[in-house]
């Protein structure tokens, strides 16, 4: 058994396709056949059923390939652990970032972080919580970027900021003429939210104590994962919707005109980078943690009289 062994298994279990995993591996498909192929006589089972397309791992192939994650990922380490003791840092960062956050966060960011450390090669994807985490888990990602707590026992977190949530209420709304709102008003206006699958879609619905059963009124149902989107549906369409603060940093004056913070206590999320427990590269998380601090304004740090929210599903 080998590691290169294994990094085709995963590779076929990722693209669910021998000639895709090839390619993503620089080989040519007969010769990444080959090689699991003597992984599974070596071991006296078959990993995948190669008889179905796409591809998929038989029974004990998936217990497998759980292992050959952990086993691939755990093995990458050394390289880790050499290139923090040189004090340099190098290599491939791979972070995951929630689409509410990453547009209004990163930019300024890794243009920074880019700058400090040219031998790191910086991968970025926006996925949602769940895909992170999994992402994470499978050893695909280093860290994410995205709200917490998680409450999952195999991901360690470390707080970046904490973020007010504001509501931005259209000329029309009988919550315009307010200068603070509370949160309970909310939910007797038409109010736009994200899609399923985001994890501000819960917050938004905690804030609002908002019912379902309140949108079956409407005519029609906008499904999105942007905030400009929910935004610009409320400038059309009226109504209201919930904006995480660093959003609006940049709005000109006409728009901060249609923003109003909640009374104390605010509703806000945290913000942090999450990685698994076991995770190596503590110097470059360090780095970037320090480069988001440099990025978000001072007050984003301190969560006194707010109100924390967790996820609803």
């Amino acid at each position: 058994m080998t590691l290169v062994q294994l990094e085709y298994v995963i590779a076929v279990d990722t693209y669910r396709s021998f000639v895709a995993a090839a390619e993503k591996c620089f080989v040519t498909q007969p010769t990444l056949s080959m090689q699991i192929q003597k992984l599974e006589e070596n071991l006296g089972a078959k990993i995948f059923d190669r008889s179905r397309q796409p591809v998929v791992p038989t029974e004990i192939g998936e217990r497998v390939i759980r292992q050959a994650r952990i086993v691939l990922t755990e093995s990458k380490k050394i390289g880790d652990i050499l290139q923090e003791a040189s004090g340099q840092l190098a290599g491939e960062f791979r972070i995951g970032v929630i689409p509410t956050v990453a547009p209004y966060l990163l930019p300024p960011v890794i243009a920074s972080f880019a700058k400090k450390y040219p031998k790191l090669k910086i991968q970025i994807w926006e996925y949602t919580t769940e895909k992170i985490v999994q992402e994470l888990k499978n050893g695909t990602l280093d860290c994410g970027i995205l709200s917490t707590p998680l409450q999952d026992s195999a991901i360690a977190e470390l707080p970046l900021y904490y973020e007010t949530f504001v509501a931005y209420v259209s000329a029309e709304s009988k919550l315009y003429g307010k200068k603070l709102l509370q949160t309970n008003e909310i939910a007797d206006d038409n109010l736009w939210l994200l899609n399923e699958g985001h994890c501000m879609r819960g917050q938004v619905l905690n804030i609002c104590k908002y019912r379902q059963s309140q949108s079956a009124n409407a005519t029609f149902d906008y499904n999105t994962g942007s905030v400009e989107t929910l935004k610009r549906m409320v400038d059309i369409n009226g109504g209201i919707t919930i904006l995480p603060e660093l959003t609006i940093l940049d709005y000109g004056e006409d728009e901060l005109q249609h923003v109003r913070y909640f009374k104390s206590p605010e509703p806000v999320r945290e913000i942090s980078i999450v990685m698994t427990k076991n995770f190596s590269k503590q110097k470059a998380i360090e780095a970037l943690k320090q480069e988001i601090w440099r990025a978000v304004p001072e007050r984003f740090r301190s969560k006194r009289r707010m109100d924390v929210l967790g996820f609803r599903h």
